[in-house]
């Protein structure tokens, strides 16, 4: 049976302290969005949208300047996320492979060799064709633990609702990572709302230019489709706000236990599709294509504020652990957005494509709302779980984050000096304020700090070699002690123009 190895595991390895139950242990909801770029929220910088809601997670928690997620791409960032440790240690390195309809391929087929012929756009795809995908199991693996493991050894309720890309395999589902409940779709995207769209209600808009387009629409079926528990359903509504009021039903369930929701919602990811009334509350951009995407981030803001309100409804706010992060930047392929002043955006290894924006709010152990600029990682929500739950971690394994509840309460100290990064040849280091950003096909490399170009406007490494040799040095050494082969390999080169260069990135 898959999984038995981890509940044998878990038991075995945990400290002796790892059973011991908190007095009152908080409810925990981590909200995961995607494709969200640094600069799409208000307060961020961005002056023409309205998110009150996620706002108001900084305004009374924490909001974090400098948060980084392991990838700049979906799969992999979230695997990071789920089991507190690099992805590149049990070899998800890279997007698992999606399942469509065969026709849908064959238009995805001929849609990508379009791109190859004559390439338009900021972006383009040059898959490999000869990869045989059925030879690869593109899935978590069976012994990683995941929050959900965790959490279940201290009796939480655990829900997992939104899109859950961890897995591509039909006889893989979420209730075999520790998920009680799930309402959700296995792949990268889904649309919004399946057809028939009704067109007096919500505005579908296309994105011909950017290489996602044809399986972005493709009908709900395979990775897009919408399943609950092990069976498909049919969902009516708007994918965003039915998410959460079938997360506001799993707390309804589950008021009187502690509870673990994972909230992962595909918005605001193409394909673009709006309620009018969303798009209409959009004013001062003439672009339409940013005004559907400025619209279902709204959207997206009022229905997290739905679940938020449902909580204080039940008296539940004080002890509820709050988690808000993008699972990588925005996807300037889109041309909805650019994670300005950043350089780059998703798929890229720049700081467009790997930092985010990140909240955390816990009012029954953060008491004084900050801003805080230290650097923190995606890993260092399941350390914080951990320790806010009492739960201790297995010791079998090594794990790569931290427990980040002392840095919300005081500015001393660093949770990180050092942060890695890799997509095939790839990658990126950071550590203290340098950063090297090296582009192996291109042959590039870029030595940053970030501490005074966060922009990352000024190549430094032809006048500090010594630093360039220094991080090179950590990154082959990371790579030896902390990583394996990838268990499958990248399926397509992702090109995305960055500053009017392009570049190709593994995907």
């Amino acid at each position: 049976m898959r999984n038995q190895f981890w509940q044998v595991l878990i038991f075995l390895s945990l400290h002796a302290n790892a059973f011991s139950q908190t007095e009152v242990p908080p409810n925990i909801i981590l909200i995961i969005v995607d494709d969200l770029g640094y600069s799409d929220l208000t307060s961020y910088g961005n002056k023409n949208i309205n998110t009150p809601h996620i706002d108001g997670l900084g305004k009374n928690g924490v909001r974090f300047t400098q948060a980084y997620v392991t990838a700049p791409i979906c799969a992999p960032s979230r695997m990071a996320i789920m089991t507190g440790r690099y992805q590149q240690r049990f070899g998800s390195e890279f997007m698992p492979y999606d399942k469509f309809d065969p026709s849908v391929t064959k238009k995805i087929r001929k849609h990508f060799l379009s791109f190859l012929k004559k390439p338009e756009g900021l972006a383009a795809l040059q898959p490999d064709f000869l990869l045989n995908r059925a030879n690869y199991a593109t899935d978590i693996p069976d012994k990683e633990i995941t929050i959900a493991n965790l959490l279940k050894q201290k009796g939480y309720a655990t829900g997992m609702i939104g899109k859950w890309n961890l897995s591509s395999s039909a006889d893989v589902f979420p209730d075999q990572h520790g998920f009680d409940y799930s309402y959700y779709f296995d792949g990268a995207l889904s649309r919004y709302v399946d057809d028939p769209v009704d067109t007096s209600v919500y505005i579908n808009q296309h994105l011909p230019w950017a290489f996602s387009e044809i399986p972005a629409w493709a009908p709900r079926e395979g990775s897009t489709a919408i399943k609950e528990g092990r069976t498909e359903v049919k969902d009516t509504g708007y994918l965003t706000f039915s998410f959460a009021k079938k997360s506001i039903e799993f707390i309804e369930r589950n008021i009187a236990n502690p509870f673990f929701l994972t909230l992962s919602f595909n918005a605001p990811h193409d394909p673009f599709q709006v309620p009018k009334t969303y798009f209409n509350r959009i004013h001062g951009v003439a672009d339409t294509v940013k005004r559907v995407y400025y619209g279902m981030i709204e959207a997206l803001d009022d229905a997290i504020g739905n679940v938020l309100q449902k909580l204080e409804q039940e008296g539940l706010t004080e002890n509820t652990l709050i988690f808000f992060i993008s699972d990588n930047g925005g996807a300037t392929y889109t041309r909805a957005t650019d994670n300005e002043p950043l350089r780059g955006g998703k798929c890229t290894q720049f700081e467009g494509g790997l930092a985010v924006p990140f909240f955390i709010k816990y009012p029954a152990a953060i008491k004084t709302a900050k801003v805080a600029d230290k650097a923190v990682s995606s890993l260092d929500i399941f350390a914080t779980i951990a320790a806010a739950s009492g739960t201790s971690m297995a010791i079998d394994r090594p794990y790569d984050g931290v427990n980040l509840l002392p840095f919300c309460n005081t500015e001393k100290g660093n949770p990180h000096e050092e942060f890695f990064w890799r997509s095939g040849y790839s990658k990126a280091y950071r550590k203290g304020d340098w950063k090297l950003v090296i582009h192996e096909k291109n042959k590039l490399q870029y030595l940053f700090n970030i501490a005074t170009d966060r922009e990352e406007t000024i190549d430094l490494s032809g006048s500090n070699p010594g630093k360039v040799k220094e991080l090179k040095d950590a990154i082959r050494q990371f790579e030896k002690q902390n990583t394996i082969k990838p268990l499958w390999p990248s399926a397509a080169d992702v090109i995305i123009d960055v500053r009017g260069k392009k570049y190709k990135f593994p995907s």
